[in-house]
């Protein structure tokens, strides 16, 4: 169903990611990280937003780390949720922000 990222994750893949690696994560995301999960088959963009924001916050913009947290969530979405802080309170997602000092978690 879903063939695209929000405007919340677009904008956080670009404070966490170069120009140059942009691309590859916003594939990997789309592919790998949204309609093919388990449970999240007919999720539109905005409701995949949690699992994706905690994939990202997770790699801290690092490709590798990326990686790792993208095969996380493969293997169990709600380790991810967990693992990034979102997995409590199901709307701790929405406040996220790479590099914001005032936002808690941040990275």
């Amino acid at each position: 169903m879903s063939a695209s990222l929000s405007t919340g994750t677009v904008q956080r893949v670009a404070l966490l990611f170069t120009a140059a690696d942009r691309e590859l994560v916003t594939t990997l995301l789309i592919q790998d990280c949204g309609n093919s999960l388990p449970d999240w088959e007919t999720a539109d963009p905005v409701r995949l937003e949690r699992i994706r924001f905690a994939v990202l916050k997770l790699s801290g913009g690092d490709l590798n780390a990326f990686q790792r947290a993208l095969d996380l969530a493969k293997t169990d979405w709600r380790d991810a949720l967990m693992a990034a802080g979102f997995g409590e309170d199901p709307q701790a997602h929405k406040t996220w922000w790479p590099g914001d000092p005032k936002v808690p978690g941040a990275s």
